[in-house]
């Protein structure tokens, strides 16, 4: 009985707390269900306002994208990048210098010059007509000088003092030197034949004796200015030349016959002919005694250049030594000082002949002991010429002054331009007659051995500088004659060469495809001669 009781009180006992639990897990499913409910609500809550948030923010962002697409690219960047570097340029030495760089100021004259011959250089090889050579840079820069030194007002604004720009014109003169004597090639020097050595001394001695002869008589210059004038105008320029030679090349024109590795090989060398010349009578026409005495200073100038160019030289043979580090860097600095160096000493020391083939001797030597070596190199005195090649141009035009000039001066130096021309046209046809060209490519070779440009920019202000420095001014009058018809050799033969040359050339050369990449290798081999004087 007893059993049956506990039974049934664990069956009640049972039956409520399985009772308890349904009552406890509903309210529990209720709790959880509303404790649900609410977290779904929020979430839909957060996601309605991110939602909001999201289009509130869109509309800048819109904005934003647009005006990202909007980016400049190409052409359009490229000018606005250099103008902020422009500008940056001048404000830079402004916050340095301060009042020295106002208008008016020499600071301010030099930075306005230069962005001025950047842009020269930049706005002039736009024009360009189809299948010919760009217009050479050079002749903007040389525009710009003249514009900013005559326009009114301007003048007055961009002053430059004549002792930094002589300072500026000589390290120029000591880059560029050095970027043609690393040009020279030891290998094409051996490989040159009697025809290269005759188109480069022939045309020049035979144009600097007739402009010597014309320029005494009709410029009343005495004999060895006349000549100093005539070993400036003797040079050809490879700046010209030698891209136009390169783009025919391109195309297959005259590669056969060699014709664009005869031209640009022998424009160096007619060039050292000419500086070699031209520091001879340099040295003459400012030395003190008799003329024989003159005659032997310039010659030992000579003799000097070549000597302390060949030591230096060696000296860069053996340092810095190649296990060092930064080995281009230091070479290319122990170059350049040492090239400056060599024009400024040569002054102080009363030689101011002997400093450009100094230069010339030295950065030979330094590049034939490097060897292949000296590629790095060239391309870093490369980067310093495209510096200083708008100082040096610039700064030649803003000598001349078109208001001093006469009209009878300015026409006596282009007579006296245009027979040395023409005897140098015709001596170079006599000089490849038996070479074995056709007329045609004769008629070529005379037509493209007429640009000047950079020799006669690098030292045609030589004189000028020393006369001024002698303060004697009636040869600053020679010099400033020497000058102006250099200024006008630029200025008519460096667009008329490259127009000759990109004309004529497709119509007087014969055109191989077949041994084009041929013609490509062989000018490479030359490569070193594409300094571009």
């Amino acid at each position: 009985m007893s059993v049956c009781v506990c039974v049934c009180v664990c069956v009640c006992v049972c039956e409520s707390v399985a009772a308890s639990l349904r009552v406890f897990s509903r309210f529990t499913l209720v709790e959880v269900h509303l404790q649900t409910s609410e977290e779904m609500g929020e979430e839909r809550l957060t996601a309605e306002q991110t939602e909001n948030c999201q289009k509130t923010a869109s509309k800048p962002s819109e904005y934003c994208g647009k005006l990202l697409g909007y980016k400049p690219h190409g052409f359009s960047a490229s000018v606005i990048t250099k103008g902020l570097l422009g500008l940056l340029v001048f404000g830079v030495v402004w916050a340095v210098t301060g009042p020295a760089c106002l208008p008016g100021q020499n600071l301010f004259g030099l930075v306005i010059l230069f962005l001025s011959a950047v842009c020269g250089g930049k706005l002039i090889s736009v024009f360009r007509l189809p299948r010919t050579p760009p217009v050479p840079a050079l002749l903007g820069m040389l525009l710009a000088g003249v514009v900013l030194r005559n326009v009114p007002y301007v003048t007055d604004a961009v002053y430059i003092d004549q002792n930094w720009s002589a300072a500026l014109r000589n390290v120029s003169l000591a880059v560029i030197l050095t970027r043609a004597g690393l040009g020279l090639n030891a290998a094409a020097l051996r490989r040159l034949k009697a025809v290269c050595v005759r188109v480069a001394v022939g045309p020049c001695l035979t144009e600097a004796c007739t402009v010597a002869v014309v320029a005494h008589f009709l410029l009343e210059l005495p004999w060895i200015w006349s000549f100093m004038l005539g070993f400036v105008l003797a040079a050809v320029s490879p700046a010209v030349v030698v891209p136009s030679m390169l783009l025919l090349q391109s195309e297959g024109f005259g590669v056969q016959k060699g014709v664009p590795t005869l031209l640009m090989a022998a424009g160096s060398f007619d060039d050292i002919l000419a500086i070699t010349g031209f520091t001879t009578c340099l040295g003459i026409a400012f030395g003190t005694g008799s003329t024989w005495m003159n005659v032997g200073k310039g010659v030992l100038e000579v003799l000097a250049g070549v000597l302390a160019g060949g030591v230096m030289g060696l000296l860069l043979h053996f340092l810095p030594s190649e296990d060092q580090s930064d080995v281009v860097l230091r070479r290319c600095c122990l170059l350049l000082g040492l090239s400056v160096f060599s024009v400024f000493g040569s002054l102080a020391a009363g030689l101011g002949g002997a400093g450009g083939l100094c230069t010339l001797v030295l950065a030979f030597i330094a590049g034939l002991s490097w060897a292949e070596q000296k590629a790095p190199v060239a391309a870093v005195v490369g980067r310093f010429w495209d510096v200083f090649q708008p100082l040096l141009f610039g700064l030649i035009g803003a000598e001349i002054n078109i208001s001093s000039l006469s009209a009878y001066t300015v026409g006596l130096g282009v007579s006296t331009l245009c027979v040395g021309l023409l005897v140098r046209v015709l001596v170079t046809f006599c000089m490849v007659l038996f070479a074995g060209f056709n007329m045609k490519e004769k008629i070529f070779i005379s037509l493209a051995w007429m640009p000047k440009a950079t020799v006669q920019a690098a030292i045609g202000s030589t004189a000028l500088d020393m006369s001024r420095s002698a303060g004697d001014e009636q040869l600053q009058i020679y010099g400033l004659d020497v000058l102006t018809v250099a200024v006008l050799a630029i200025l008519i033969t460096a667009p008329i060469g490259a127009l000759a040359i990109g004309l004529s050339g497709p119509k007087l050369l014969q055109q191989d495809t077949h041994t084009l990449d041929d013609g490509e290798r062989e000018g490479t081999r030359v490569d070193g001669l594409e300094s571009k004087l």
